[in-house]
């Protein structure tokens, strides 16, 4: 079964802000720790049929992981596919929204992400192949925390500056649970989500000039 996940974004702006987050991370829960830190390429896709895809793919995944997305792809309402380079290792990203909001940017989604033996380039000809195209091509350096049994990712992207993902992943849909928990803890903390409607606004804007932000240090401020 694939998972669900509530993820909730805060735009932090600067790097000042984002360290701050830290110190009051660690003030606040003492077995906080960091989990990963990595660099990473995603490649967004749009277009193309989520049927032909999982044709194209599924010799790449055991069966396990062919049923999670199988699950993905009969369960959700919209899909976000996006291949992923994280350090040197390559993963296959399909999300499906199961809220009002879309796919790549919801609150609420049934993921699947799963590694794949081929290269970054591979893999997105097969997406290619499936009569998808290259929505955008984004960069970003994340470090993940645990904290207080939740996901808190700080990223550097591309585009957006500093940015921190609260996430809760479960099994089963409940879905109002884990928001009110992410919400709690964010009121803690300080944090203020990102509004969807802005977040959307900043992603068609990206979307747009992705060729002016991709790989480099640029930002720019969408209200």
């Amino acid at each position: 079964m694939a998972h669900y996940e509530v993820e909730i974004k805060s735009l932090l702006g600067s790097k000042e802000n984002a360290e701050a987050l830290k110190t009051q991370m660690c003030e606040k829960d003492p077995a906080c720790n960091l989990v990963s830190q990595n660099k990473q390429l995603n490649h967004y896709f749009e277009g193309g049929d989520i049927n032909t895809l999982y044709e194209k793919v599924e010799h790449l995944f055991n069966e396990e992981d062919k049923e999670k997305l199988k699950h993905v792809i009969e369960a959700g309402k919209s899909y976000s596919i996006r291949s992923r380079q994280k350090d040197e290792n390559i993963y296959l990203v399909v999300k499906a929204s199961v809220d009002e909001g879309s796919s790549a940017n919801t609150v609420s989604r049934l993921e699947f992400e799963e590694e794949v033996n081929i290269s970054l380039d591979e893999l997105d000809k097969l997406l290619l192949d499936a009569s998808f195209t290259y929505q955008a091509k984004w960069s970003r350096e994340r470090e993940e925390y645990e904290y207080k049994g939740v996901n808190v990712c700080l990223d550097k992207n591309a585009g957006y500056g500093y940015l921190a993902e609260f996430e809760k992943v479960f099994d089963d849909e409940d879905v109002n649970e884990a928001r009110k928990e992410l919400d709690v803890l964010m009121a803690e903390l300080g944090v203020v989500e990102l509004p969807q409607d802005r977040l959307e606004r900043m992603f068609a804007h990206y979307n747009a000039n992705w060729e002016d932000y991709y790989g480099t240090d640029k930002t720019f401020t969408i209200d």
